[in-house]
């Protein structure tokens, strides 16, 4: 079962600057291009997922619109929770991506597992609109990674797993870029 992990478009305000931004314009216009990309690959029944921040829900529209598809909310798929206020995120997020996930407390680890144990429970192919972070601990468990950071997805990036069981394989990294935690 294929499964592809979409990073949100860019985001109209950084994480030290809102908590829950939409897309900018050029967000708006990776969205796009991610849903042309999509197109030709996707069976008829493929099925829609978001993560429920603006970003990646708006992200989601134009694949939507041109299949003519309704895109369902799954908490599974939310960016990574900061266990610090909004203003000290971005250090708290560069500090946590130069880690292991040994280092990582209770609540981290139960929101990888949660997201994983989803992953493995969908049933047929699935478009996932998601996160920096949640791509890279889905890619890192597909790999069998120690790190926190895998890779670095670019905005509009398509990441392609397939599902064998209880088993995620990585069958294409998205683009990538070099990233500046926003």
């Amino acid at each position: 079962m294929d499964i592809f992990l979409v990073r949100h478009g860019e985001a109209a305000a950084s994480w030290g600057q809102e908590s829950d931004p939409g897309l900018s314009e050029l967000g708006r216009e990776q969205a796009e291009q991610a849903a042309r990309g999509l197109l030709g690959q996707l069976p008829d029944d493929v099925r829609l997922i978001s993560s429920p921040l603006a970003r990646a829900q708006e992200t989601a529209v134009p694949l939507a619109r041109e299949l003519g598809a309704q895109v369902a909310i799954d908490d599974a798929y939310r960016e990574i929770p900061s266990p610090v206020p909004l203003a000290e995120r971005q250090d708290w997020l560069r500090a946590f991506m130069g880690q292991q996930w040994a280092e990582q407390g209770k609540e981290l680890h139960q929101w990888r597992q949660a997201m994983i144990d989803g992953l493995c429970a969908l049933e047929g192919p699935v478009v996932i609109f998601t996160h920096f972070l949640v791509i890279n601990t889905v890619v890192g468990h597909a790999l069998d990674r120690l790190e926190t950071l895998s890779f670095f997805p670019g905005n509009g990036s398509v990441t392609q797993l397939c599902r064998s069981g209880d088993n995620l394989h990585l069958v294409a990294l998205g683009d990538q870029m070099e990233s500046v935690v926003n």
